[in-house]
């Protein structure tokens, strides 16, 4: 698949999502196409259909530049907004080795000592090559995606992303290198709540590579997400297809979230926002009415 390169407009853009000011999206697209993923409706712009997330990716090569000038132009104060790269891409797919944007972007904010808080959210090790520039600024994290510890779903529902082992080692390696970590259990996945022991475990590996503070989200499946989920369950067992569909219910969530709660204490992890986020199904499945979910994606 062959990358477009575009000119963006802008590229620092005030955030919904809770606890997060700006947004940096290098990237329109994501190569990963994680079946789960709730941005799959960001190629809407360009005339991609849902279906097609993780086959399309859209370079905005002047991101670096724009970046210089949108933070030249930003107000002192407004300069201490929590910056997340990324909520509808990945930042450190595959791509950035070659076109080096997210590391340019990061540079920018180190020129103008960003005080404010960076996150960078992805499911990538490439991001280890900027440690050098996550050390440097003074409030810089590096959330990993890590739904599971076994391999063989992460490859069913993250077909092309890194491996959930190699995440579990550029976790440790980060904290390592000194740089401040968490993990983003999101999507919490349904078959924990039968399966307990399994996030009992994936808990215990997080907290070998050093992480200490989890941001975790239940699934989202509205329509335009199940449309794709359900080409991936459909070889799958009964039991399988119909845990999803358990965990668009109230009940479902509530089990989870008492299954979660005393697990997070056995291993002294934080929650963030003390609370497993969901996504009200009332609200509607277009994303381009509701606006994007409470949390990133990566």
């Amino acid at each position: 698949m062959k990358p477009v390169e575009i000119e963006a407009k802008t590229l620092i853009q005030r955030s919904k999502i809770p606890s997060i000011d700006y947004v940096i999206n290098p990237y329109t697209g994501c190569v990963l196409g994680c079946a789960y993923c709730y941005a799959s409706f960001a190629g809407r712009q360009f005339g991609q259909p849902v279906k097609e997330w993780g086959n399309y990716l859209y370079v905005k090569r002047n991101a670096v530049e724009l970046a210089r000038k949108e933070l030249a132009k930003m107000p002192e104060h407004k300069r201490r907004g929590t910056v997340l790269l990324s909520s509808v891409t990945d930042p450190y797919q595959g791509h950035e080795t070659q076109y080096r944007l997210t590391r340019g972007i990061l540079r920018e904010l180190d020129a103008v000592s960003y005080p404010g808080t960076i996150r960078v959210l992805t499911k990538s090790p490439v991001v280890t090559r900027d440690i050098d520039l996550l050390n440097r600024l003074p409030r810089a994290e590096v959330g990993m995606t890590v739904t599971t510890t076994d391999d063989t779903v992460s490859r069913w529902l993250e077909v092309r992303a890194p491996l959930a082992s190699r995440r579990l080692r550029t976790l440790a390696e980060l904290h390592e290198a000194g740089v401040p970590v968490f993990a983003f259990v999101g999507p919490l996945l349904p078959h924990f709540a039968t399966r307990p022991e399994l996030l009992d475990h994936l808990f215990g590996q997080l907290v070998e590579t050093g992480v200490r503070e989890v941001y975790m989200e239940h699934i989202n499946l509205k329509r335009y997400i199940r449309e794709r989920m359900d080409a991936v369950l459909a070889d799958e067992p009964e039991d399988v297809r119909e845990a999803y569909v358990q965990a668009r219910t109230k009940d479902h969530r509530e089990q989870l979230d008492a299954i979660v709660a005393p697990l997070l204490d056995k291993h002294g992890l934080r929650l963030r926002f003390d609370e497993v986020v969901h996504h009200d199904e009332f609200k509607g499945d277009r994303p381009d009415v509701y606006g994007p979910p409470a949390g990133p994606t990566a």
